[in-house]
């Protein structure tokens, strides 16, 4: 029995074995196709290579030697002129020679003064004494001459593509601001024929080197030139990002570079919708306000206990079924707010350091607002009216006002009202700044003692709203800040 399973093994080892064998066969002789083709391939492109060099060659060649025939072609013509004057002004002096011997032979005759006169006006004007005796162009081509000694020499030096260096990443150089990341890089030996670079990156929330497996893929972008990136409108969701980068030529690309983590410090939180209102439907970082919100919550609850069923149409299945979007209770509907208190609180806690945050509302809400308060806020107490909250809040019920609250004391604020809010919040330094968020104009600031931690706050009545997390506080917000130039005010200012 031990023996037919020993060799049941050894049948077993030998099959797996076998198609290990087979297989490996299969990937041999798929490579002996791959390098015809490929060496097809690659032949083909030299040959289209060396054809564009001769190409290239020979215009250069037309182009020279036409520039010699014009060259020729000009000088030519300038002394063939110039040759044929002289030759025509030899002519007429040696006719005007000629005529002055015959006279001075005859200087006896009466006639003589008249014919010496002629002469001399003859000589006066004749074009040898108006002839330039100096070539107008040289006859020396020297400047056409060439020298390719240099031009052979990097022609012998024409060889194969080397594959490409990896880049070395400058942690020193790059820089995390703005929820931007500048990702700088330098190759280790000079290489001319680099074409482009391919940039990847990843979130993740793992210090150190990047682990082999994460949860994140690796985004890539592709054909960049320089040396430098600029990742632009980045939501820090995660605590860190690795990078690497690998360099191209026109053939091959080369190795990653070394990886590198950089820190993406941010305030990422989110909506707790066990704090909600019933008439708020939060999902996410998304809120909505809905009449009907706490009327099916009730319906569902007499469900539940076998009552409430009529044929109300709030009673129908349509009705009566539960939003799929709705965040399932953690802690209890007695800590959910309630009565007009139309609230929902973040569900990370300040405690300390700076943070900032975006919100966009929606226009028509009829009642906005945004701002921090502490855990210990009355499920019954709205934003802004007591000493356990501040807010800024919009109104556009029956009379429009955009104000700052807090303990129940209001500030009108006498500045246009956006789309989009940001806030932020220094803990130890005790300030509460709100910010257009597209202007990083100050609309409000709060200065205060927090005694405890504080939970970013929202309410809305008939509208809805959008937060923005994973944000960095904003360079313009933290110059503000630290010039003191912003439009601040305290708690006592309210009234």
């Amino acid at each position: 029995m031990r023996e037919q399973e020993a060799l049941r093994k050894i049948i077993t080892t030998l099959a797996v074995k076998n198609e290990e064998i087979q297989s490996f066969i299969y990937s041999l002789k798929q490579m002996l196709l791959n390098v015809e083709a490929n060496s097809a391939k690659v032949q083909e492109d030299l040959e289209a290579e060396f054809q564009s060099l001769f190409s290239l060659l020979e215009e250069l060649k037309e182009g020279m030697l036409m520039k010699i025939k014009q060259d020729r072609a000009s000088r030519t013509y300038e002394l063939q002129n110039q040759l044929a004057a002289c030759t025509r002004a030899l002519e007429s002096s040696e006719e005007l020679l000629e005529t002055a011997n015959q006279t001075l032979q005859a200087m006896d005759s009466e006639d003589f003064p008249q014919a010496a006169k002629q002469i001399k006006d003859g000589v006066t004007m004749a074009p040898a004494f108006r002839l330039s005796l100096k070539a107008k162009v040289s006859d020396n081509m020297s400047h056409l001459m060439v020298d390719f000694a240099q031009e052979r020499q990097m022609l012998q030096a024409l060889k194969f593509l080397p594959v490409p260096s990896a880049p070395v990443i400058d942690l020193a150089e790059s820089l995390v601001a703005d929820n931007c990341v500048t990702l700088v890089w330098r190759m280790p030996d000079e290489d001319s024929k680099i074409d482009h670079y391919v940039l990847e990156y990843r979130r993740t929330n793992f210090e150190g080197p990047p682990r082999l497996k994460e949860d994140q893929p690796w985004m890539v972008i592709e054909g960049i030139r320089q040396t430098e990136y600029t990742l632009t409108g980045l939501k820090f969701d995660m605590k860190y990002m690795n990078f690497r980068v690998k360099a191209c030529n026109k053939a091959v690309a080369g190795e990653f570079s070394e990886p590198v983590t950089l820190e993406t410090l941010a305030f990422m939180f989110r909506l707790d919708a066990s704090t909600s209102h019933q008439n708020l439907r939060v999902d996410d970082l998304s809120v909505e306000w809905d009449a009907m919100g706490g009327k099916v919550q009730d319906i569902k609850a007499r469900e539940k206990d076998g009552k409430g069923r009529t044929a109300s149409p709030v009673n129908s299945p349509a009705r009566g079924t539960p939003s799929p979007k709705r965040m399932p209770s953690g802690r209890g509907g007695r800590d959910r707010f309630t009565a007009e208190s139309y609230t929902v609180l973040g569900d990370t806690l300040i405690d300390g350091g700076e943070h900032y945050w975006e919100v966009r509302y929606e226009p028509d809400s009829k009642a906005f607002g945004v701002g921090v308060a502490y855990r210990s806020l009355g499920r019954f107490e709205q934003l802004g009216k007591t000493a356990a909250s501040w807010c800024l809040h919009v109104n556009n019920w029956l009379q429009v006002s955009f104000t700052a609250k807090h303990a129940n004391k209001v500030k009108v604020l006498d500045a246009p009202v956006p789309d989009c809010l940001g806030v932020h919040c220094d803990f130890h330094q005790g300030l509460l700044s709100f910010y257009n968020a597209r202007t990083k104009q100050v609309l409000h600031t709060f200065k205060a003692k927090f005694t405890q931690p504080l939970l970013p706050a929202f309410t809305v009545w008939c509208g809805s709203f959008q937060v923005t997390t994973g944000l960095q506080v904003p360079s313009s917000v933290r110059c503000l800040q630290k010039r003191g130039s912003a439009t601040s005010s305290s708690n006592t200012s309210l009234t």
